[in-house]
């Protein structure tokens, strides 16, 4: 199979799909591999390192969807790229397709196979290909928060770790998962005074036998989330429902109440955010203030490191991007039942219930949808 690895072109995004390394695994596999000039710039790795791993370098990324029968990249495809997509396409990245109608309705009008990293699930449940990159904005996301706090930043001028005689900081953390555990780690490291509220109570349970006393558990009502919201310094939000648009956990009325100066990180903004005054930013322009509270809610944080990110995202991608293209789409998804839920659109049906559900598409069973659109290509 022709791999192809565009450049991404979101605003501040330098990670890359493939990174040489899984280049290399790819033409040991029996593949070609085309990547964009510069794709791999933004981690440190130019076009001779793409070629000495034996990829060819295309001038365009016009010309990578051309020549690509499977197009490997991070983020959601932009609309110049979604143009570019073709009906014997192979598309795998992250999505985030439920609170995001326009790039759904083009993925459908493609007709490509269009597999979500974020949807994959493992033995357990879990989804393997969004750990990393939670692991990596959950710690971001209290990096991002401190820096947030600074008054020439709109924030009330508290360090978050505090100094001898003086407080620290009061992080509130949303959601104690991938996301949530790692803002925690970060905001303990600093010196935070750290609550986690969560609704699972196993969650909170090895959440405190990890941290010990230096973390507050509380289970999650709404008098608690309130209390603790307007307490905060800063408020993490970390809730995911896997493929859906993440739940409005704070509301207008209560960011209109929380203390002057705090800030609210929406490390859930992807699905939509988990605060009903969130809405979309970008690293060159990463916050606005409502309500005298500053909001972080960039929506690739882990493009700002993006030599970190890559490499954790493709010790977790390559293994089923091989698969890919081994056996190509339809054998691939079908013959692992942790995969299958990966796939959100193919044919101009999706086939993500979640999606589906939030857009008001018709769901299609994805075994069900592969059977009709005998999506085989293979190497």
């Amino acid at each position: 199979m022709r791999i192809g690895v565009p450049k991404e072109i979101k605003n501040h995004e330098y990670r890359v799909g493939l990174t040489p390394d899984s280049v290399h695994e790819m033409i040991a596999h029996g593949h070609e591999v085309v990547v964009e000039t510069n794709a791999g710039a933004g981690i440190g790795a130019n076009d001779a390192d793409y070629e000495a791993a034996g990829a060819k370098i295309l001038s365009t990324a016009k010309e990578v969807f051309d020549a690509a029968q499977m197009i490997v990249k991070v983020k959601e495809p932009q609309a110049v790229e979604r143009a570019m997509l073709r009906p014997d396409h192979i598309l795998f990245t992250y999505l985030h397709l439920a609170p995001d109608a326009d790039q759904t309705a083009d993925l459908v009008k493609s007709g490509a196979t269009c597999i979500a990293y974020e949807t994959v699930v493992d033995s357990r449940g879990g989804l393997p290909l969004l750990v990393p990159m939670s692991q990596v904005a959950g710690r971001l996301s209290v990096i991002a928060g401190a820096k947030a706090l600074e008054k020439a930043h709109g924030g009330s001028g508290t360090l978050v770790g505090g100094v001898p005689g003086v407080e620290p900081a009061k992080v509130v953390v949303i959601g104690g998962g991938v996301v949530g555990s790692h803002a925690i780690t970060m905001a303990i490291g600093l010196g935070a005074d750290v609550t986690v509220l969560d609704r699972n109570t196993a969650v909170l349970g090895q959440l405190a036998q990890t941290f010990g006393p230096a973390l507050k558990t509380v289970y999650s009502t709404r008098s608690a989330l309130e209390k603790h919201v307007l307490e905060a310094d800063m408020v993490v939000g970390a809730v995911l429902v896997a493929g859906a648009a993440a739940p409005k956990l704070v509301s207008k009325d209560l960011v209109s109440r929380m203390k002057p100066g705090s800030v609210l990180v929406d490390v859930a903004i992807d699905q939509g955010g988990c605060f009903e005054t969130s809405k979309a930013t970008t690293h060159s322009d990463p916050t606005y203030i409502i309500d005298e509270v500053v909001h972080y809610c960039v929506a690739n944080m882990p493009g700002a490191v993006p030599k970190t990110s890559t490499y954790a995202l493709n010790n977790a991608t390559l293994p089923f991007a091989l698969a890919l293209a081994d056996k190509g789409a339809k054998q691939a998804l079908l013959d692992d039942p942790h995969f299958l839920p990966g796939l959100n659109v193919i044919g101009g049906q999706v086939t993500c219930e979640a999606v589906a559900d939030a857009l008001g598409y018709d769901y299609v069973d994805p075994a069900t949808a592969l059977e009709q659109n005998g999506q085989s290509q293979a190497a």
